[in-house]
């Protein structure tokens, strides 16, 4: 699956998937069926590494979205989707979500008015995002909006003012997930995350996916009730 990772590039002919879509190697894919487990693993981890998360911060954000009553899987993307460096590039302020947390991370963007180097900062609904006015930042941030860059999703906009200039108008929902990873499995996600968290508060999670509620208890075998 093609994560565009790359930004412009991935929508060119030069995208490596596009030249040659298979694994390194003179045998390509191997042979055998994905078991469940397999499955499962690999949509975690196709979430993580289109949105650049590490394992221990998606843990984090699983613990968040496991405390919510809402649907879990649902209120997990949104949480990945209000990330500062993944609002930035869908600002249309860099071209990938890469080059996006090396702006935050080096200082060119501001929040709320002040200046923010964290790419992790969940991002509220009025925020503020704010290119630096520096000729630098500038010269950066206005080189992409020239490359016709996405559309703004629904929940932000983008203003048309010297700095450029960005808001958080709602919280996302799961309709204003990236077109490029919207057919992700969310329920597979919750699946495999709740079994790999571990037990806590008294030895047992619930989470909600797809109107089921799933309890975990200590010896981590999952039974669902709806």
């Amino acid at each position: 699956m093609k994560l565009f990772l790359k930004g412009s590039r991935c929508e060119s002919p030069k995208c490596a998937i596009e030249r040659r879509n298979q694994p390194p190697g003179m045998h390509g894919y191997r042979r055998g069926k994905p078991s469940e487990y397999g499955i499962r693993l690999r949509e975690k981890q196709k979430l993580k590494r289109f949105y650049g998360v590490l394992e221990r911060q998606f843990r984090r954000y699983f613990e968040l979205a496991s405390r919510s009553p809402e649907n879990t899987g649902e209120v997990l993307l949104s949480i990945m989707e209000r990330r500062l460096d993944n609002v930035v590039h869908r600002l249309g302020f860099a071209p990938s979500r890469y080059s996006a947390r090396q702006l935050v991370s080096h200082g060119h963007i501001m929040l709320n008015g002040r200046a923010c180097n964290i790419p992790s900062l969940l991002v509220k609904a009025g925020d503020t995002i704010v290119a630096k006015s520096r000729p630098r930042t500038l010269q950066l941030v206005k080189l992409n909006l020239q490359d016709n860059p996405p559309p703004v999703p629904d929940h932000l906009e983008r203003t048309n003012v010297e700095p450029p200039e960005g808001r958080m108008l709602r919280l996302p929902s799961r309709a204003d997930v990236d077109p490029r990873i919207a057919d992700i499995r969310e329920n597979l996600i919750i699946e495999i995350a709740a079994r790999q968290a571990g037990p806590i508060f008294g030895g047992t999670r619930s989470c909600v996916s797809d109107g089921v509620v799933w309890n975990f208890p200590t010896a981590w075998s999952a039974t669902a009730a709806h």
